[in-house]
């Protein structure tokens, strides 16, 4: 059974930095590109980062650009999201998503619908 399971989520200042991981099991980690969204109440998902298989490769939103990073550690099956200069309006549920490709190199990026697995997010509130 595939799981990803969120967490590092929490309260932060506005101008602060915050660093949520998913830790992923029951799959090969690395035959997965890796992608972060974030989803407030009653909106559409937003794409926020992806990262191919081994690191080579990564995508990021325009919103989240020069403040976040993705990255991923393949011996403990886990990827991360380091955010840096947090506003209030990033506040919402940040989720991981798996993504089974044969391409080393390649990621779907924003295209929800090419991700096999969901975790169920954690909550990231920023404070003005």
């Amino acid at each position: 059974q595939v799981q990803l399971v969120e967490s590092g989520g929490g309260l932060v200042q506005a101008g602060g930095s915050l660093r949520v991981s998913c830790a992923a099991s029951g799959l090969t980690f690395s035959n997965y590109a890796m992608g972060w969204f974030r989803q407030a109440p009653g909106k559409e998902r937003d794409f926020v980062a992806a990262i191919s298989r081994h690191g080579a490769n990564t995508y990021y939103a325009d919103s989240v650009k020069g403040r976040f990073t993705i990255s991923r550690d393949n011996a403990k099956n886990t990827v991360y999201l380091q955010m840096h200069s947090l506003k209030p309006e990033d506040t919402t549920v940040y989720c991981c998503a798996a993504e089974f490709t044969l391409n080393k190199y390649y990621s779907s990026r924003a295209s929800t619908r090419e991700y096999n697995y969901w975790g169920q997010g954690t909550q990231v509130t920023v404070s003005s």
